[in-house]
């Protein structure tokens, strides 16, 4: 198994303030969810998949939060507007890809002082804790930029971490690109970074589409502010669940599995009884020895001296 080396110092705490940005980049069409509905709309556990990704980037308090989406004014962007009123949208009409996307982004803010986080809309299982720990790294290391990576049982499809002699980060080599040694390595980049705000803004505007697909890769900026000089570091995701992107119909059901579950733990954990096929809805609260039915999606509160939580219509709330 190839090491896993963890660059934070001090990944535990974020700055007072909050970072200066979270950019959510959610303008994929989606096209493998063969599907009407935007692919960052599709539910899991009664919210959105971008409702998910919100509520953890809120955890850290940012002072901009930003959401690319595909048209300014489509599905995307009038959800934000009626269920995230704090989220700005900014349109990506072109597909340029993901560095294009940031740094629109950049251009649309202008440069900040403080870190920016890079994330997805289709990740909704990623924690608000996780992005603190990256955010909480780049600052207690003083780093250009701090990438999320994760070890992958199957890497396939995803970015390798190469690393130096000395186990730091020395860049990332796509899979197409990759020797049959690099295509060994099983530490892969999730493509969630903090970043220093001024040097973000510098370095997108350097990206080149010299490419296969003729695209501006956000991984390039690494490359660019190493080549400058500056340190990048990484920080390890535990849980690999977290930074899976949901891409199809099947992806969707395990993404619900996985969240129901993780829902269903911690309520078990606080005393809760659970039937067998048991369903809760993100934000649903459970008393203490409540009796959680199975085989029907529950939600809501269960008012003291109630024996079960009774069923509730699953909508689009936040």
């Amino acid at each position: 198994m190839t090491p896993i080396y963890n660059d934070a110092k001090e990944p535990s705490r974020v700055s007072m303030s909050g970072p200066a940005a979270v950019i959510v980049l959610a303008a994929g069409e989606g096209t493998r969810m063969k599907s009407s509905t935007p692919k960052v709309l599709h539910e899991v556990c009664g919210r959105t998949m971008l409702g998910h990704v919100l509520g953890a980037a809120r955890e850290l308090r940012p002072q901009r939060l930003v959401v690319v989406v595909g048209d300014a004014d489509g599905p995307v962007a009038r959800y934000l507007a009626e269920y995230a009123p704090d989220a700005l949208a900014v349109g990506q009409s072109r597909r340029g890809g993901t560095g294009h996307a940031v740094r629109i982004s950049t251009e649309t803010l202008g440069a900040m002082d403080g870190t920016v986080v890079v994330t997805y809309g289709d990740t909704p299982l990623l924690r608000g804790r996780t992005l603190a720990d990256l955010v909480a790294a780049r600052e207690s290391t003083g780093a250009a930029a701090t990438a999320l990576v994760a070890r992958a049982e199957d890497p396939t499809g995803y970015g390798r971490i190469i690393r130096d002699q000395a186990g730091g980060f020395a860049g990332i080599v796509e899979q197409a690109d990759a020797s049959p040694e690099q295509a060994a390595i099983d530490e892969i980049n999730t493509g969630m970074y903090a970043f220093d705000g001024r040097l973000l803004a510098d370095a997108v505007q350097r990206l080149s589409t010299d490419n296969a697909k003729g695209e501006e890769y956000l991984t390039d900026v690494l490359s660019i502010l190493s080549a400058d000089g500056f340190a990048v570091g990484t920080v390890w995701c535990a849980d690999f669940d977290e930074i899976l992107g949901v891409n199809d119909q099947a992806q969707l059901a395990r993404a619900r599995r996985v969240l129901n579950d993780r829902l269903l733990g911690s309520w078990m954990g606080s005393g809760a009884v659970v039937g067998p096929y048991a369903h809760l809805t993100a934000g649903a609260r459970v008393e203490a020895s409540t009796s959680v039915p199975g085989a029907a999606p529950w939600g809501g509160l269960a008012a003291p001296g109630e024996p079960e939580l009774s069923p509730v219509a699953l909508g689009k709330g936040e």
